[in-house]
């Protein structure tokens, strides 16, 4: 390749990371990531029925994650 188009490349490259790079600062100072009624309006929404599965669920997982533990304590692969 011919040295203008390793420089056109660079340049290119660069010019667009620097645009990402505005475009990402301008979003983090303009609040465009800023999610502040997310949980809010998750706990106000829901009804107690779907809480109650939610808690029902990781009871469920815990118990499932305690029996996985003990039978893997008693395993010994073969010599």
């Amino acid at each position: 390749m011919d040295g203008w188009v390793i420089a056109m490349m660079l340049g290119a490259s660069t010019l667009l990371g620097a645009f990402g790079l505005w475009a990402l600062l301008w979003g983090v100072r303009s609040g465009q990531f800023d999610d502040q009624k997310k949980f809010i309006d998750g706990a106000q929404f829901d009804s107690e029925e779907s809480l109650q599965d939610a808690v029902r669920m990781e009871k469920k997982k815990a118990e499932i994650l305690r029996q996985k533990e003990e039978t893997n304590q008693g395993y010994r692969p073969p010599d």
